[in-house]
């Protein structure tokens, strides 16, 4: 599962799609080398924990607590870009280790550099939209609007590239495809393991604080082993066998329907060998009658009646 070399982004942008930082989201965090995902299914449940994920972080912060605090939620994106910069690597590290007994890691180096790069432009990114919101906290005037702006647009680009990303996990699908859902699994763990730790459960009650963090890791794992299961079971990949070693999966296609009515067309063209009512290509067809059926005109005038001798020196019967 190479990546392919080319064009980075999977479409093409314009100055107008400055406007519309969901294509530019869309173009950018899911590039042309990444493979499709072979279970749509799988793709539209990751997306509606993401969604579901930032509502409750968002509820919890404005209305359990009373508040909205938006350096603390700018401190936990720092926080998960520095887990996502150390796990992420450890983790293929980690594979590629399970991997070398069945292949070598050159097979797999471009599409490791392309997930590298797609990981640190995320969190270049990540790291200049908070910059930017803490440096127009302390500016005002033209200069407060300006950077207003672009921080407003990034985050917005940066949200709309984190959907993107919940799907191939920073393109490590060209990797592996098991490699997502593991990456997926391990990088919630270990968010959600310092605040079981420390105690911090942002306010809420105990119970309601041992829900509110184990959440997300614990959908993620669910989605995340269901997605690994169809992968083995369906398409024959395995967490531990090497990429060069997988079959290629094809992305699942709409089903087949059989013709209305249940009718189907006999094999050949109509105009080819499966087509009984064809001109034959000799000029006559295999069975009793001449080319044209029984009822063409005789090719020697009209046929002798029944019963009646027909002379072969003249033109008509004997005694004519």
């Amino acid at each position: 599962m190479a990546g392919s070399r080319g064009r980075w982004t999977s479409d093409t942008l314009t100055a107008g799609s400055l406007l519309r930082p969901k294509q530019v989201a869309k173009a950018v965090f899911h590039p042309a080398w990444i493979p499709e995902s072979v279970d749509p299914s799988v793709e539209r449940l990751k997306r509606v924990r993401i969604i579901a994920g930032a509502v409750a972080a968002f509820g919890v912060y404005t209305f359990v607590q009373g508040r909205f605090d938006f350096t603390e939620v700018l401190e936990n994106m720092l926080t998960a870009s520095a887990v996502l910069l150390f796990i992420t690597p450890l983790t293929v590290g980690v594979m590629l280790f399970v991997w070398r007994r069945t292949g070598t890691v050159r097979q797999l180096r471009s599409p490791l550099l392309n997930s590298l790069k797609l990981l640190l432009l995320f969190i270049g990114l990540v790291v200049l939209t908070v910059f930017l919101w803490q440096l127009s906290t302390t500016l005002g005037g033209i200069a407060l609007a300006l950077l207003g702006l672009t921080a407003l647009w990034l985050t917005g680009f940066l949200v709309y590239g984190a959907v993107q990303l919940s799907g191939n996990f920073f393109g490590s699908a060209a990797v592996h495809r098991c490699l997502p859902p593991l990456l997926a699994t391990v990088t919630t763990w270990l968010m959600a393991i310092p605040d079981l730790v420390t105690g911090d459960l942002h306010g809420l009650s105990f119970t309601m604080g041992i829900v509110f963090i184990l959440g997300a890791p614990v959908t993620v794992t669910a989605i995340a082993a269901l997605e690994v299961n169809r992968l083995r079971r369906r398409y024959g990949i395995r967490l531990g066998a090497h990429p060069a070693t997988l079959p290629t999966p094809r992305p699942a296609g709409p089903p087949a329907y059989p013709p209305p009515g249940g009718f189907v067309p006999p094999w050949g063209t109509p105009s080819g060998p499966g087509n009984p009512y064809a001109p034959h290509p000799h000029g006559s067809p295999s069975g009793p009658f001449p080319q044209g059926g029984p009822y063409a005109p005789h090719p020697q005038g009209n046929p002798p009646a029944p019963g009646t001798r027909q002379n072969p020196y003249g033109r008509g019967p004997y005694g004519s």
